[in-house]
């Protein structure tokens, strides 16, 4: 056994960290937290001061008392969690659940892993921070008493099975007033004027007018004062500008730029820069400082000089513009400034490459630019066109890198040629372009993180997660419309002739923004109707600089919950009872055949229609399609949701009908269920269309060949291209011809998705009845019977016993439920006699 024990949260990082320490040091993982609050209860005594009930999961047993062994048998015990407030908080676990003894316990942090920062670590060890632990005790208690104690109203006030959270909710809400905003939004039409002209050299210049018109008439005007006009230069300024870089990042910044360059989400861009630290390669990942190490500068100095010259290097220190910031922490940087590549992962690489030119570019010289603004007259009229162009002098930091834009329409600036004032121009064209106002944007993820750090809502670590529970949840979703023709005016003067023409744009495209759900929306308003303070901006980012007055130890972290709850538990009480219930109902109209009204709201299924009022004996519902809305769905549209199902016939002796269903609409062919085309009409069916899709069915679903006597189907779903046989679906990955595969890819196919199933079989304890199989997501699964347990991809499946395995089966046994619902049975009958 080694002398020293150091535990860190993951195996990745105990990987790394072992390579730089000798043979007396033993590194484990704690696989993250080994104790939080209970799942199934609020785990919190508001009345004992709000002591938290911390307990070890079942399946994080076995691994705390392997841990508690080695502590036992080891000289001293180093704690070496994250340099964070959860990384604190999981040292503190460590030393209570396996109970370390103090005086051979130390806490070490290091903000990157490698062997300087290691040893570093290790020669100045601390004690535990207990305002750390404090700060993320009171976060944990607070969103614990905020979802335990607001999601029961949501129950019982809206629809089962949601919840509510204090950063949850306050993004939802974010999107949900941006959706509404955009909803609301009345586009103005206006006619911009932009035109070319060629200097005496033929060189084009582009330009525009500074002002719009607001009718086709006043713009086809202007254009008939420019027929026959001369064009010169009127004014020329040129004047030197300078560029300078961006701070390195921080974890905000690093998920905005790599939303906007790499297009990875929120989630990902943190899983992957989590991997990145774990071996060794950057800074923590964590952080909300844009500071530099004077080591880190140094070493960027040092590369720029001798990359690029001593001209391009100028150090410089930035300061923290969000609310909050941890000054004492760094940026996220390469930990070896003078790897400019790495070998790994193709998305690790490609992060890793937008971080190391992102730091080295933030201690670059400005870029120097020269800037020109041409007057552009004309001999007919007072109206000027200008053009602008830009001249890079000196690219300085431009030479590595230069920030993303989330505006997506935002022009560059050209370059221009040389002109002199007084110099003619000749006019290509000029056109009057119809032009509609746009309403804001919606919210990406990344620019959903940029707005939640300027308000001071949430900190580095909640913004990946914020995002996917609100996705989760069903509160938000991916936008996929793709966008609609609009038609536009465009009247272009040319040879001294004005054209008119009727073009087309897309406009009013989601694709891949946020946009709210109806039970986001309906949720939303249910919150900030009877919770205003929760869903304030600033009382919750006052909430935040709570925390870290409690993590500065400037407050008591019991004091401030108790202000919170005296003033929280009361709202909740009186909407409990108070409160009416929230549906989003809307009155769309009247039903022209029963004279009844029509209305839309969120019935125990989701999104309905409904014709008849609530006091009417007699009622029709129909559910609203997936891509409908309750907030802008038409009359009309809830009409023809009740002319489904739709009879066409029969054909081959089984009756064809059109409907809509869960998965959108379809057409029914005896058993089987045949999905239409994205966007195609189900009530614009005909017989003939519906034929054509059952036979296109039936063609698919043919066999394409044989395996071991049993028929082999293709088909195309989710996940892609696959193979059918004997009840068993197979990816077919793109190596193979999906449109023409051999027997042979075929047979390969079939017996490598046997292999892996054999493969992905841990224990297969036959006498017992239990097996332990890999699943997907990093996770394992444990059966026997109708028993399934899934395990926290923490735990190594692998190393687990028999004994182990039976335990965790014991708990979860249906037996002491089935008894426990029986003794109330008997109760219920005893009333009724």
């Amino acid at each position: 056994m080694a002398k020293n024990l150091v535990i860190v949260e993951s195996p990745a990082k105990a990987k790394t960290i072992e390579k730089f320490l000798g043979t007396d040091f033993q590194v484990e993982s704690s696989y993250g937290h080994i104790a939080d609050l209970p799942s199934k209860e609020i785990g919190v005594d508001v009345n004992d001061n709000f002591k938290p009930k911390y307990e070890v999961s079942p399946d994080k047993k076995a691994l705390v008392k392997k841990l508690k062994d080695l502590s036992k048998k080891a000289d001293m015990v180093w704690l070496a969690s994250d340099e964070d407030r959860e990384g604190e908080a999981i040292s503190w676990h460590l030393a209570e659940e396996l109970k370390l003894d103090p005086a051979k316990t130390k806490r070490i942090v290091f903000h990157e892993i490698t062997k300087t920062a290691i040893l570093k670590a290790i020669e100045n060890p601390r004690d535990i921070n207990y305002n750390l632990v404090n700060a993320q005790q009171a976060r944990r208690v607070l969103d614990r008493l905020v979802g335990y104690e607001l999601s029961p109203v949501l129950w019982k006030k809206v629809k089962g099975g949601l919840s509510a959270g204090r950063v949850q909710s306050v993004s939802v809400r974010l999107i949900v007033e941006r959706e509404r905003e955009i909803q609301n939004f009345n586009a103005v039409a206006s006619y911009s004027i932009s035109a070319e002209f060629t200097n005496e050299a033929g060189k084009t210049v582009k330009a525009k007018l500074s002002k719009n018109f607001n009718t086709k008439e006043e713009a086809k005007a202007f254009l008939e004062k420019n027929i026959k006009a001369d064009f010169k230069v009127a004014d020329l300024e040129t004047k030197p500008t300078k560029k300078s870089p961006t701070a390195p990042f921080t974890t905000s910044t690093l998920q905005q730029e790599a939303a906007r360059k790499l297009y990875l989400p929120v989630g990902i861009t943190m899983q992957i820069a989590q991997r990145l630290y774990e071996a060794g390669l950057i800074t923590y990942m964590r952080t909300d400082s844009v500071n530099l190490s004077e080591e880190a500068m140094s070493a960027a100095q040092a590369e720029i000089t001798s990359y690029y010259g001593k001209e391009y290097s100028k150090p410089r220190n930035y300061n923290n513009k969000s609310k909050g910031a941890q000054e004492a922490h760094e940026a996220i940087r390469p930990t070896d400034m003078s790897r400019h590549t790495v070998d790994i992962d193709r998305d690790q690489a490609r992060l890793y490459d937008l971080i190391w030119k992102r730091t080295l570019a933030s201690q670059m010289s400005d870029a120097e630019l020269e800037r020109t603004n041409v007057k552009i007259s004309a001999n007919t009229h007072n109206e000027y066109f200008s053009a602008t162009g830009e001249v890079i002098k000196f690219d300085g930091f431009l030479k590595v890198y230069l920030e993303g834009n989330d505006d997506d329409e935002e022009e560059q600036e050209g370059m221009l040629p040389a002109l002199k004032v007084n110099e003619k121009l000749n006019n290509k064209f000029i056109a009057a372009t119809e032009r509609f106002t746009r309403p804001a944007s919606r919210y990406t993820e990344a620019s959903l993180v940029k707005k939640l750090e300027e308000l001071g809502i949430g900190r580095p670590s909640t913004y990946a997660p914020t995002i996917s529970t609100i996705i989760n949840r069903n509160y938000v979703e991916k936008g996929s419309f793709e966008g609609a023709e609009r038609k536009y005016e465009q009247l272009t003067l040319i040879a001294n002739e004005i054209k008119s023409q009727t073009l087309k744009e897309n406009s009013g495209s989601d694709k891949g923004k946020l946009v709210p759900t109806d039970i986001g929306g309906i949720v939303t308003d249910f919150l900030v109707k009877n919770f205003e303070t929760i869903l304030d901006y600033n009382f919750t980012a006052k909430v935040e600089q709570d925390f870290d007055e409690i993590a500065a130890g400037n407050e008591d972290w019991h004091k401030m919950m108790s202000t919170f709850y005296n003033h929280f538990h009361p709202i909740v009480t009186k909407v409990e009872t108070t409160a009416e219930r929230e549906s989003g109902e809307r009155i769309l109209g009247t039903d022209p055949k029963s004279g009844k009204p029509v209305s839309v709201r969120l019935g125990k299924y989701g999104a309905m229609a409904q014709i008849g009022a609530i006091d009417d004996e007699v009622k029709q519902f129909a559910s609203l399609r997936a891509e409908q809305n309750l907030s802008n769905i038409t009359l009309e549209e809830v009409l023809n949701l009740f002319l489904l199902p739709k009879s066409l016939g029969t054909y081959e002796g089984e009756e064809i009908e059109v409907n809509n269903g869960r998965f959108g609409p379809y057409v029914k062919f005896g058993t089987q269920f045949i999905s239409l085309a994205k966007g195609e009409e189900p009530l614009d069916v005909t017989m003939d269309r519906a034929i054509e899709l059952i036979e296109e069915k039936t063609k698919a679903d043919a066999p394409i060949a044989t395996y071991d006597n049993l028929p082999v189907q293709k088909g195309v779903g989710r996940f892609g291209p696959f193979l059918k046989w004997n009840g068993i679906f197979i990816n077919v990955n793109k190596k193979y011809n999906f449109d023409n595969l051999s027997q042979a890819d075929i047979n390969e196919l079939i017996e490598d998705k046997q292999q892996k199933d054999i493969d992905k079989v841990l224990h297969n304890w036959t006498e017992e009845g239990i097996k332990v199989e890999k699943a997907r997501w990093g996770r394992s699964v444990i059966t026997k019977g109708k028993i399934k347990i899934e395990l926290s991809k923490d735990i190594d499946a692998t190393k687990l016993t028999l004994e182990e395995v039976k335990e965790m089966i014991e708990k979860k046994s249906p037996a002491k439920k089935t008894a426990a619902k029986k003794a109330p049975a008997k109760k219920t009958v005893a009333k009724k006699k």
